[in-house]
């Protein structure tokens, strides 16, 4: 099993119940893919350097995630289908920028 860290930008429109239904049902979906949730940090609303869609800001959520590789394709396809997430994004932890010589 591998560590990943988990980005998800939810609508800004959402409501603080509605955020914590979101949140919830994400991590209903890891654990449903027998992955381990490690931390959770609701980092709220911040504004875009872009705007996405006709977004100017989104609500971030930071999740990190002790899983299988197959499980976190299957993760970030849920997080796709979900109305109020507007980008996700899963990365490896651990893993160290390379160093110019």
């Amino acid at each position: 099993m591998n560590t990943y860290e988990l980005m998800v930008i939810l609508n800004p429109q959402v409501s603080d119940a509605e955020v914590n239904e979101i949140v919830d049902k994400t991590k209903k979906i890891i654990t449903d893919e027998k992955a381990e949730v490690l931390a959770e940090d609701r980092l709220g609303r911040k504004k875009f350097y872009h705007q996405v869609g006709k977004h100017r800001d989104g609500y971030y959520v930071y999740i990190k995630v002790r899983a299988e590789a197959a499980s976190v394709k299957t993760i970030n396809r849920n997080l796709k289908l979900q109305q109020h997430v507007l980008r996700s994004m899963t990365l490896k932890a651990g893993l160290e920028p390379a160093k110019k010589a």
